[in-house]
């Protein structure tokens, strides 16, 4: 008999990615989201990597502490239907936005221009980046 290795769920590692792409977002440590919770940080640590999958009743709890909707973590989940069927699919299902994100640089580019209040501010933001972009 050969020995396997468990490999984790694809979504159980997407859904602990989303947690912890929105934990970042919002500037909280594990430490604190498990204190919330009512578990250690390393518990978050490994919900957050998919080696230990996040029950549904776990997982309501994540999206109270977190404030946002449980559907937040299965957004682009891999061969999920769900953006299919509410007709939000992309062409290539690419998760670019959740890698830039978990980044510092996405991070720290997130956290800052949300901060911007003028809009006119925050478009000529997006046009510069979008010349800089342009000229590779």
């Amino acid at each position: 008999m050969s020995k396997q290795t468990k490999e984790p769920n694809p979504i159980d590692v997407h859904v602990g990615g989303r947690v912890r792409l929105k934990r970042t977002m919002m500037g909280m440590s594990q430490e604190k989201l498990g204190d919330s919770l009512g578990i250690t940080f390393q518990q978050v640590q490994k919900y957050e990597k998919g080696a230990n999958r996040i029950g549904a009743s776990r997982l309501q709890q994540i999206s109270s502490v977190l404030n946002t909707p449980i559907s937040f973590f299965f957004e682009d989940a891999p061969n999920s239907n769900l953006a299919t069927a509410e007709g939000m699919a992309e062409a290539d299902n690419s998760n670019y936005v959740v890698d830039f994100l978990s980044t510092n640089e996405g991070l720290h580019l997130n956290r800052s221009f949300v901060k911007i209040k003028d809009p006119q501010v925050r478009k000529k933001i997006i046009d510069l980046v979008r010349s800089l972009a342009d000229e590779d």
